[in-house]
């Protein structure tokens, strides 16, 4: 494992490859990993693409990498895709249709199995982006596997989300109501060309006085990305969203909590995984079996655990 981060720091995306490998299928490894290179973490601005099913989130990001790489940045993509049935591994979807940039040196594109995470990422992405930063990333994106309005988790590991809508969304004031329009800083109504798409804009922007928004009201951008229409003007709103983060102290504030939140979900995930021992699982059919109370089978069962 050091020669790998070694080779890995030098610049060997092999090396990479198989440092995500090992943090996204052997859990139990990817705190050492981590550990390894906490000094070398933190410099990566992370980016959160969500949105529903056939919003386009892939089209945009490819054309918002394509701005970035004309500044000199190098990206990370972490590219969320369902879990196949057979494999366990991702569908490939999302990198497919970011092949035009998967390609360039200046880009390493990973696609990520959800593996049942029903919140739009994967267990072991913020891990995973922990590596993309050591490995020297300047970004790195989140693209959500585009399951709807569960999608919140995307909050927790990016310093700036970008909520990805389409006119055929909704009413956008009925829509402000559901979690998932409350965690952006930037909206963006992609396929603008289509018919309805000012409209919804329109009724975006309006929605926005029903919500109080604590200093930052998320900028509404248009953009057709499949034509890089718009791409400029909502790389300016993150670039803002951003710098607004800097100056108020909300970047380490975030930054902070994301720690936070990482370290209490391995923690639950520690706690519970050694929770069920045989014993327990025997004492719970026993109680089943004799009819009782969940409620008093789940104190008892805890009681022993302390």
């Amino acid at each position: 494992m050091d020669e790998l981060i070694r080779e890995m720091r030098n610049g060997s995306r092999v090396a990479l490859s198989r440092l995500l490998s090992e943090v996204e299928n052997h859990r139990e490894q990817a705190g050492e990993i981590v550990q390894q290179l906490a000094s070398c973490v933190g410099e990566a601005v992370r980016i959160g693409f969500t949105g529903p099913p056939g919003a386009g989130k892939s089209t945009l990001a490819a054309a918002y990498v394509k701005r970035l790489l004309r500044e000199g940045k190098r990206v990370g993509v972490l590219a969320v895709d369902p879990t196949s049935p057979f494999s366990g591994g991702a569908l490939l979807g999302d990198r497919v249709r970011m092949s035009a940039i998967a390609t360039d040196p200046g880009v390493f594109v990973r696609s990520v199995a959800t593996r049942g995470d029903l919140g739009g990422l994967a267990e072991a992405a913020g891990d995973m982006a922990d590596v993309l930063d050591a490995a020297g990333y300047d970004t790195v994106i989140y693209e959500t596997v585009g399951v709807g309005q569960s999608e919140l988790e995307i909050v927790q590991y990016a310093d700036c989300t970008a909520v990805i809508l389409v006119p055929e969304s909704g009413d956008a004031i009925q829509g402000m109501k559901a979690g998932l329009m409350e965690i952006a800083d930037v909206f963006v109504v992609n396929k603008a060309d289509r018919e309805g798409a000012d409209r919804f804009a329109s009724d975006l922007r309006a929605a926005m006085h029903l919500k109080k928004w604590e200093n930052w009201t998320p900028p509404v951008v248009m953009t057709v990305a499949v034509r890089e229409e718009g791409v400029d003007e909502f790389r300016a709103q993150v670039n803002s969203h951003l710098d607004y983060l800097r100056a108020s102290g909300e970047l380490e504030r975030r930054r902070a909590e994301r720690v936070r939140r990482r370290i209490q979900k391995h923690v639950e995930q520690k706690v519970l995984s050694g929770f069920w021992t045989a014993e327990r699982i025997a004492k719970l059919e026993t109680a089943i079996r004799m009819n009782r109370s969940p409620l008093e089978i789940t104190g008892e069962l805890l009681r022993g655990a302390r």
